[in-house]
């Protein structure tokens, strides 16, 4: 079975939903996302008695880094044992993952191994849960799980909203781009912090600067004006800026609202991004928290060719071009 990691084409986040409210901490998003060709392999075969599970890199993996993580943290495996724990019994299998989806990179690997995993082993075992049955499942192991939760042999794009739990499929655009991967990840919860810190002065500098603009308009006999609003998810600029892309993808219509908090995390990120744009000439967009980054171009050929010319000193990193799924 193959997993598929995926693009954040557009991506547009909101502040931490506060201590008093559901889920204290997460972040509330609107995103256009898009699942590639570049995939893991997942296999999974019914046993007796013990489950085993193995993983290691595919020999053709872009970046593959060590496997340093307890086997049972894999988010694979976890899910194996949260679908046994909703179901009430236990679900032997062994399992092989070959990895190609780098770590840290922001292309949901784990999570699409995840929903790999649940729709398995619901075949496997005949088990009566629906796709959204699967997809609560996997809301417990991370908010990109849901998405990958899809019956169909492929996956596809959409508009995916809250926590990552309301999903609408779209037909998508076709299309390719130019799949950027650093030789360093970058940690989500390290990312989503830098950008409460960003929101937060961005929101106390649009109130000084309507503060100072409301008082002159009161010295001036005027109404003071409506006060700035504080940053928030912009659904509607998402949705806008994905139906002007039309049936061919346009990188200048696209944005993620956790650029510059990824760059304060990982300074490298904009040095790299402006080489690339240099020599490119073309836009740079940066997939979920990073540290990926992608090209949306006519001519990936041509940008593959620019880009490793970008990546070759850094021992590590790569570039591949990839189709959108």
């Amino acid at each position: 079975m193959h997993a598929h990691a995926k693009l954040n084409l557009i991506l547009s986040a909101g502040p931490p939903n506060p201590p008093e409210g559901g889920h204290p901490g997460w972040h509330p998003i609107c995103t256009w996302m898009a699942p590639i060709d570049l995939a893991d392999e997942l296999d999974v075969s019914r046993t007796e008695g013990t489950s085993t599970h193995t993983l290691e890199w595919a020999p053709d993996a872009p970046r593959p880094t060590p496997i340093d993580w307890p086997i049972e943290q894999d988010l694979a495996v976890r899910a194996h044992r949260a679908l046994e724990a909703r179901v009430g019994k236990p679900l032997p299998v062994r399992m092989h993952l070959r990895k190609r989806i780098p770590v840290g990179g922001g292309l949901g690997g784990g999570s699409s191994d995840a929903a790999a995993m649940l729709l398995a082993l619901r075949d496997l075992y005949h088990l009566d849960l629906d796709d959204s049955a699967l997809a609560q499942v996997g809301a417990t192991l991370g908010s990109d799980v849901a998405f990958f939760c899809r019956s169909e042999d492929e996956p596809s794009q959409a508009i995916v909203e809250g926590l990552g739990d309301r999903i609408e499929r779209l037909p998508g655009v076709a299309g390719r781009v130019v799949l950027i991967i650093p030789p360093w990840p970058c940690a989500t919860p390290a990312v989503y912090l830098a950008f409460d810190g960003v929101i937060a002065e961005a929101d106390r500098r649009r109130r000084i600067e309507w503060e100072v603009e409301a008082q002159s308009r009161e010295a001036r006999g005027e109404h003071r004006g409506r006060e700035p609003l504080p940053h928030r998810v912009r659904a509607d600029l998402v949705r806008s800026r994905m139906e002007a892309c039309g049936s061919r993808l346009d990188g200048a219509r696209l944005f993620n609202d956790l650029w510059p908090a990824a760059c304060l995390v990982e300074p490298r990120l904009a040095e790299l991004a402006s080489s690339l744009r240099r020599v490119t000439r073309e836009d740079v967009q940066l997939t979920g928290s990073g540290s990926c980054l992608f090209i949306a171009t006519t001519k990936p050929e041509k940008a593959l060719e620019q880009c490793l010319r970008v990546v070759a000193p850094a021992e590590g990193a790569a570039a591949v071009i990839c189709s959108l799924q």
